[in-house]
């Protein structure tokens, strides 16, 4: 189930960026219009689930209109191909609800944790792996702060913690200050990790209220940015990583292997090189996780590893992501 978008102040307070987050264009009528797409072309299905479209317009005027191929849209828009049920591919493929001892807190991995901040997100991809997560009931924002707190207090070996959801950024600066003032406390957690798709999608969520928590934070701050495709690099996103990076924030990217979108060492090679450019360095390319509704994205293992072997052998090692896929149980991300 997807979160509404939290809370957010009156009008004439509010920033730039959920001034943007609110217009989002939830209609995939009004997508198509704005792109100039036939609908029959494009084969949508109905919006009658759980995980309807949400897309900030400025994502949109980096797609290139009249193309219903353009590797953008196709990893926002809903196809008829959700609605075919594969074997294999699951609502819950990570087995997250089991590594979930307090609500909104996964514990998979020895030294680190998880906090599911909140559902809400700036973009709803199509391939998310927790597009059927049941935010409703693991959502801390809903006063479940302090038994998320008591867990790291009663396990010291946690030195760091990962802000996800959802996407932590989609939470407003006085939310993000009131965790993270707490959080201080803890001085076991080493480093703060932030995973992220706003910088990307939403840049002007980079904005002074941002960088002034930043500021305040002790910890070491590492963001965790998603971003599939050399094409949602424009000059906004490269101006606000570029201040990320000034705040001292360790900046690096996770894409997922898409069919149809970044199967090809050529795409993702650019992509590497582009994030290189704007102070991020590629750290995981990931075989996408099964998630029920979308299979039509899965790339075999043995054209994902032949993509790695194509990348390596074309960029300097440190521009070469890691091929990783992510099975319940297992100590970490496996490498392919």
């Amino acid at each position: 189930m997807v979160a509404m978008i939290p809370r957010i102040d009156p009008p004439e307070h509010r920033p730039a960026w959920q001034e943007q987050l609110t217009a989002a264009v939830r209609s995939v009528e009004e997508l198509l219009q704005l792109l100039e797409i036939d609908p029959a072309k494009a084969k949508v299905q109905p919006l009658q689930n759980e995980f309807p479209l949400r897309v900030p317009r400025c994502f949109i005027q980096r797609m290139s209109k009249g193309d219903c191929r353009d590797p953008l849209l196709l990893q926002v828009l809903p196809v008829l191909q959700e609605t075919t049920e594969v074997t294999g591919f699951t609502a819950d493929p990570l087995d997250e609800q089991h590594a979930m001892p307090i609500p909104g807190l996964l514990h998979k991995y020895r030294n680190r944790a998880l906090l599911t901040m909140t559902g809400a997100c700036a973009i709803h991809c199509r391939y998310c792996f927790r597009r059927h997560f049941p935010y409703a009931d693991a959502n801390p924002v809903a006063g479940h702060w302090q038994p998320a707190i008591n867990y790291l207090i009663q396990h010291p070996n946690i030195t760091e913690l990962i802000l996800s959801g959802g996407d932590p950024l989609t939470l407003a600066d006085a939310r993000l200050h009131s965790l993270t003032k707490r959080l201080a406390t803890l001085k076991q957690l080493r480093i703060l990790r932030i995973h992220t798709r706003l910088p990307i999608v939403l840049p002007a969520r980079v904005d002074d209220g941002l960088l002034s928590w930043i500021n305040a934070q002790t910890q070491k701050l590492v963001f965790v940015v998603h971003c599939n495709h050399p094409n949602e690099i424009d000059g906004s996103v490269t101006v606000a990583l570029d201040k990320l990076a000034a705040a001292g924030v360790t900046l690096l990217n996770q894409s997922v292997l898409l069919h149809g979108i970044n199967d090809s060492a050529k795409t993702l090679a650019t992509l590497s090189e582009q994030l290189f450019a704007a102070g991020v360095m590629p750290y995981y390319l990931h075989q996408m996780d099964r998630v029920q509704g979308a299979a039509h994205f899965q790339v075999s293992i043995q054209r994902a590893r032949e993509i790695a072997l194509e990348l390596r052998a074309s960029l300097p090692g440190y521009l070469v992501p890691r091929l990783v896929q992510e099975i319940p149980g297992m100590p970490g991300k496996m490498p392919l």
